[in-house]
């Protein structure tokens, strides 16, 4: 049995521009799948025209409240059975901040072969992308949603940044972004670097490093837009 982490698009209508030909290869072979949205799985699988009657896959709930118990059983019987699945993320590769990464460990376990297949992933492009450093960095997922622990966390990471001449990398819930960016241009020295990985990959997307000193002479959008923050 193979395990296949299968990429979707980070932006609307991309997947022709984004995703490699292996990938309508792999899911057109495939008619079980671990999904984080099954509406967003199905939606995704039928844009990739492949024929693909939906109603006829199995699709398993793959999401941050899906019991480990229950993954482990329906893996353990798909080995049994000697069928393939794929793991699809809501957007980008699965198993990286994604719920996906359960899964991949339990397979691991049972001695499954895991299959990484190429695509976008947002954490990537943006720090490619930033001009800091990329020797050296850390993803930390979300800052804490109260925000004196917040402005805490961020201060810390900023220290952390210069001691250890690392990038510090994290991402907000889109609604968010703006009090995030908010209290960074409040709470981060004038000289530390800030760059900001907007909408990575539509149309409307973009990626700039600046001081937050420049920052704040900046105009920004970011309102419910995928946001990577980097700062060292």
């Amino acid at each position: 049995m193979k395990l296949f982490l299968i990429p979707t698009p980070l932006a609307d209508d991309t997947s022709a521009d984004v995703l490699s030909a292996q990938v309508p290869q792999v899911v057109n072979e495939l008619n079980v799948f671990f999904a984080e949205n099954l509406r967003t799985a199905r939606r995704f699988i039928g844009g990739l025209k492949l024929g693909k009657v939906i109603d006829d896959l199995t699709f398993y709930d793959l999401n941050k409240e899906t019991p480990e118990a229950e993954t482990l059983a329906q893996l353990k019987a798909l080995l049994k059975e000697g069928k393939n699945a794929g793991i699809l993320s809501e957007a980008g590769c699965p198993g990286i901040a994604d719920p996906g990464a359960v899964a991949v460990k339990i397979a691991h376990q049972l001695n499954i072969e895991v299959v990484p297949l190429v695509g976008p992933s947002s954490l990537l492009l943006a720090l490619m992308a930033s001009g800091l450093n990329g020797q050296s960095f850390v993803f930390h997922g979300y800052l804490p949603i109260e925000r004196t622990q917040r402005v805490k966390t961020i201060k810390h990471l900023e220290k952390e940044s210069v001691a250890r001449k690392q990038t510090q990398l994290f991402i907000e819930t889109p609604y968010r972004n703006h009090q995030v960016m908010e209290d960074l241009l409040l709470h981060c020295e004038p000289t530390t670097r800030l760059c900001v990985a907007c909408n990575l990959t539509a149309p409307d997307g973009f990626i700039k490093t600046l001081s937050i000193k420049d920052w704040k002479n900046k105009s920004y959008d970011l309102h419910r837009k995928p946001t990577v923050f980097l700062i060292g």
